[in-house]
């Protein structure tokens, strides 16, 4: 009963007193433990988090590293292409960041190639090697090109125009002779007789069978055709042994380099095999 008096006397002199009893001690000690055990899980927490993330940047840095430098591409082929140089084709395959790079462009260009490029049909990438890829082109088929109103109008086998450019295509021949008034692209030419491309496309094919290369094909009038080699001109007539023709002419074309004149084959047959050359 002292106590508990001295204790209320103690109190209302001191009213912020407070008695901590011996339990409450114990669950004071027992709270800060706690308390200690959280924070020294988070900081463990957040201690394996951060070697994690140490661990997960340091393979990226090196993962990216050793594909950097060892897929990095130093030899190029390129096969097909006609229009655009090697080094055009391989600007458009390899153009951008990581462009270089053999492991990016497998990726790039898995199965499926590149499309919507002028005069290009197709082009398709392949992976060698870490270092090694090779670009086929696969170009539109083109017999020949008019001009235009200041542009090369090219066409295919069917007369389509393919494609229109300010800039002139190596190895096809320009056709000459031809009267029409307008160019759609994707359309036929307008012209009189439409089968004079297959002849178009037939001479170019012969040509190329035999390593040869007008630089034009002129049609008169009456659709009789001659062949431009510079100076040297080939006068083949009407379609009729037109292969026949051509075959003969790889032997004769040499001879007429750098000459002026006309080579007259419009005679020549099957039987008659005749020919002479007009000098100018």
């Amino acid at each position: 009963m002292a106590n508990r008096k001295t204790v209320r006397k103690v109190k209302k002199s001191n009213p912020n007193l407070r008695l901590v009893k011996n339990n409450d001690i114990e669950t004071e000690k027992k709270r800060g433990g706690r308390r200690e055990k959280l924070r020294f899980d988070r900081n463990k927490r957040a201690v394996i988090l951060s070697v994690t993330l140490i661990l997960l940047l340091t393979i990226l840095i090196a993962g990216y590293e050793y594909i950097i430098h060892n897929y990095t591409v130093t030899t190029v082929h390129v096969e097909g292409n006609v229009h655009y140089s090697n080094e055009e084709i391989m600007e458009m395959v390899m153009g951008g960041r990581f462009g270089n790079n053999s492991l990016f462009l497998s990726l790039k260009y898995k199965d499926k190639g590149m499309e919507d490029i002028p005069f290009i049909q197709a082009m398709d990438v392949e992976i060698e090697a870490r270092d090694t890829i090779r670009i086929i082109v696969y170009e539109k088929a083109l017999a020949g090109y008019v001009s235009y109103l200041g542009r090369y109008v090219y066409f295919d086998k069917d007369g389509i125009v393919v494609e229109t450019s300010m800039e002139e295509t190596a190895g096809i021949p320009q056709v000459t002779g031809l009267s029409f008034d307008h160019v759609i692209l994707h359309e036929p030419l307008p012209v009189e007789r439409p089968e004079v491309f297959n002849e178009v496309l037939n001479i170019t094919q012969q040509l190329e069978r035999y390593s040869m290369s007008a630089d034009r094909i002129y049609f008169d009038t009456d659709y009789q055709v001659t062949l431009m080699f510079g100076e040297a001109k080939v006068a083949l007539g009407d379609d009729q042994y037109i292969d026949e023709k051509i075959m003969k002419l790889q032997y004769i074309l040499p001879d007429l380099i750098g000459k002026e004149g006309t080579l007259n084959m419009r005679e020549y047959s099957e039987d008659t095999k005749s020919y002479s050359f007009e000098q100018e």
